[in-house]
């Protein structure tokens, strides 16, 4: 024990022994997730099984209404704007991100995100009584709004939330939810289960479910630490978010590190304009863009878009490609859980660049195998069946989960939310001309449709490979300085704001120059902080 007077210092072992992770850390993963990127593999691959009947029930409700149906490609063009519509309210969810994560917090955003799901639900379930193709467009729309936000403020939540040994591990998570949304949207639209003309309806409203799971569980659980501290300024919150986070030890080198970021950061939250005004923060937009425009340019998404039209371009039975489909989300939730387990190992970069050279080679390998097959060479179907999943579990090794860390990890908490608003612009602008284009690609490029993703995926390894630095159990400081040494003007480095903190670092100073010592404030004790 110290005397009300005497200063605390901290020991080797507390400045140097790693945070600890409480059970309420992995059901505040789990109760963000089921209703946050789980809902974006969810709604991508739902939309799939229910291709037929939903363009029937659009012919026929525009007969209906005209007296006359629909050629073959306006059936196809509608379907494509319902399909876009998801991208479009992902742009939207987006842009809405940034402020709400502020206003509300990171927590209360993805709560509140779930009311988009329910009015989304509720257009699907009374489409076909009120005879409206467009209330589908609509209910797809708002679904990708819910998907838009959730994809910004759920790797935010993380990535503040977690310790920094396992930063990567737990913010990876959301990849992993991603790819497990994807599988069972592809079980749930089998023909047994609700893929079925009868029940289409309630296969695409069956996303409200994980939302009401999500509104149920994580009311019960704490807000991020640094939002609490950094942007709203409460201290005691603070400090009981970590502790229930850590297992009931608030960490004091941890707490000691987010009260040297508060002191350094400026007050007011930036603009998505003001980071690219700003010269110093330039190259960690660029990267930022970039990651995230080649995580849907590449093509991986379309797969599930338009897996029915793929597989049957591969030669598979038209009976068999809802069975094929399924082990496309399996290899992603496969590869996803093992790069979950690599990440703090192996690292973001090599993880990332490494996705994107395997999938460039399996491109090559899949556009040869449809030349062959195009020229009558059977066994080529299955070959380029092995591609298209060997592409998933590439893409699923790498560029699924790093994306979404890199903003949290290369921004401040003043650049996040920002940051996260212009790296989701990109990546839904870039899966809306994807998604526009893909079919277009597949009928005018045939077997070679696939080489415009491997141009992306060769350009995003090499831009990547030398403009992005390992940010594995590194420091927002550290991380900026290593952005510097690769992007930076050679002999002339620039003074970062958030260098002061690596450069005059000392344990136990900004925690005795707040009310958090007990020189300062003798009423708190020494376990507030163990």
């Amino acid at each position: 024990m110290t005397s009300p007077g005497e200063r605390r210092e901290l020991s080797p072992e507390e400045t140097s022994k790693p945070s600890g992770v409480s059970r309420t850390l992995a059901l505040t993963v789990c109760s963000a997730a089921i209703g946050g990127t789980f809902q974006y593999g969810y709604n991508i691959s739902i939309i799939n099984a229910p291709t037929n009947y939903i363009q029937s029930f659009i012919n026929n409700t525009y007969e209906e209404r005209w007296g006359v149906g629909l050629e073959a490609p306006q059936v196809t063009l509608v379907w494509t704007l319902i399909v876009s519509a998801f991208s479009l309210g992902g742009l939207t969810g987006a842009l809405l991100a940034g402020p709400l994560s502020v206003c509300v917090g990171r927590k209360n955003s993805l709560l509140l995100n779930n009311s988009f799901l329910f009015v989304g639900a509720a257009l699907v379930l009374t489409c076909r009584l009120a005879r409206s193709f467009e209330m589908i467009l609509l209910a797809r729309f708002l679904v990708g709004v819910n998907s838009g936000v959730s994809m910004n403020v759920q790797p935010m939540y993380f990535g503040e939330s977690a310790p920094k040994h396992l930063r990567g591990a737990v913010a990876f998570s959301s990849a992993v939810f991603t790819a497990f949304g994807i599988f069972l949207g592809q079980v749930v639209g089998l023909t047994g289960l609700l893929g079925t003309e009868p029940l289409w309806p309630y296969l695409l409203a069956s996303n409200a479910l994980p939302g009401l799971i999500q509104l149920l569980t994580l009311p019960w659980f704490p807000e991020s630490p640094r939002y609490l501290l950094i942007d709203r300024g409460d201290k005691e919150a603070c400090i009981r978010s970590l502790k229930r986070l850590r297992g009931g030890e608030a960490p004091v080198l941890e707490m000691e590190e987010m009260l040297q970021e508060q002191q350094i950061l400026e007050a007011s939250t930036k603009t998505p304009w003001s980071l690219f005004k700003d010269p110093g923060l330039r190259p960690q937009l660029r990267t930022a863009m970039a990651a995230s425009s080649a995580m849907m340019l590449c093509g991986n998404d379309s797969i599930y878009f338009y897996a029915y039209y793929i597989f049957l371009a591969a030669g598979i039975p038209p009976e068999k490609i809802q069975y094929i489909t399924i082990g496309t989300g399996a290899s992603e939730l496969i590869a996803s859980i093992l790069s979950n387990l690599l990440i703090e190992r192996v690292g973001r970069r090599y993880l990332l660049v490494g996705g994107y050279c395997l999938m460039s080679c399996w491109s090559v390998v899949f556009t040869v195998a449809l030349i062959l097959q195009s020229r009558g060479v059977a066994s080529m179907a299955y070959l380029s069946m092995a591609c298209v999943f060997a592409y998933i579990l590439s893409f699923g090794l790498g560029p699924a989960g790093v994306t979404g860390i890199l903003p949290a990890e290369i921004f401040d908490q003043t650049a996040r939310p920002a940051a996260y608003m212009v790296a989701g612009s990109c990546m839904w602008i870039s899966l809306f001309l994807v998604g526009m284009l893909f079919p277009y690609i597949v009928k005018g490029l045939g077997s070679f449709c696939f080489l415009p993703f491997m141009a992306v995926c060769v350009v995003s390894a090499v831009f990547l490979g030398l403009t992005l630095p390992e940010t594995k159990g590194k420091t927002l400081a550290e991380i900026t300085a290593k952005f510097d040494e690769k992007n930076g003007p050679k002999g002339k480095k620039k003074k970062r704001p958030d260098e002061p903190a690596r450069e005059h670092y000392q344990p136990g100073q900004a925690l005795s120059s707040t009310s958090l010592t007990q020189d300062t404030d003798p009423n708190h004790k020494n376990g507030d902080l163990n």
